[in-house]
């Protein structure tokens, strides 16, 4: 089918979409402000692979032009609960960095974004990192963003030529009942995003990680549905 003359013209964007909720508001925010999306997830054969089939839900139902889903085995380097045969933890979100963190994962899911909106033509990276309600990582900070920004200026040829990239993090200061809220707003189902880093051989949400707990919070705050299967 071919495009009109306008979405033609519209500008590209790379939307980094794991499959959580955070990315599915995200990349519904780009279409939104009318770029054309190119959607990357990432299978780093992280433990919660079901995401990998939520973000391919997602990308369908957000009409995003092309969706990549390009493996990077990350067990490989270990060091994660994620990545790694180490429980993840139950007890609630702490106030240090937790063993979820995937060491520098932002960094290099961010770099491969870059590469692939510089072979696009695109300007204009999206990711949906949070610091408000959050697990406390470091890649997730508006100093890891701006810094980010900086390194993409001297790292490419858009930056040597005088060109800037852009990195869109538009929940960076949202609660996440606000980020439920937008959901809402865009017309997206919260229930086929998933967040649960310990998923159940049945398909359920464990409930009680970092990211559930989160998650349920800011639902129950919100007063909207989650459209997740807990275990409790």
């Amino acid at each position: 089918m071919l495009q009109s003359p306008e979405v033609a013209q519209a500008p590209l964007a790379v939307v980094l979409l794991s499959g959580g909720l955070d990315s599915m508001v995200c990349a519904g925010l780009a279409k939104e402000q009318g770029f054309r999306v190119l959607a990357l997830t990432i299978d780093y054969n992280q433990r919660h692979r079901i995401e990998l089939d939520a973000a391919r839900v997602i990308a369908e139902r957000v009409g995003v032009e092309r969706h990549v889903i390009l493996p990077l085995d990350l067990r490989q380097f270990g060091g994660s609960a994620l990545t790694a045969d180490i429980d993840v933890p139950k007890d609630g979100v702490g106030d240090d960095i937790p063993v979820t963190y995937v060491p520098a994962r932002n960094l290099v899911f961010l770099s491969l974004a870059l590469a692939w909106a510089e072979a696009a033509g695109s300007k204009d990276l999206f990711i949906g990192v949070n610091a408000l309600d959050y697990s406390g990582y470091p890649d997730c900070r508006p100093e890891f963003v701006q810094g980010f920004e900086g390194l993409a200026r001297i790292a490419t040829k858009i930056g040597s030529e005088g060109g800037t990239v852009t990195v869109h993090a538009p929940l960076q200061h949202l609660k996440k009942s606000r980020i439920a809220q937008e959901a809402a707003r865009l017309g997206l189902d919260a229930g086929q995003s998933w967040s649960c880093y310990d998923p159940l051989t049945d398909g359920r949400a464990c409930g009680v990680c970092d990211s559930c707990r989160l998650r349920r919070a800011g639902f129950e705050e919100a007063g909207l549905n989650d459209g997740t299967r807990y275990s409790d």
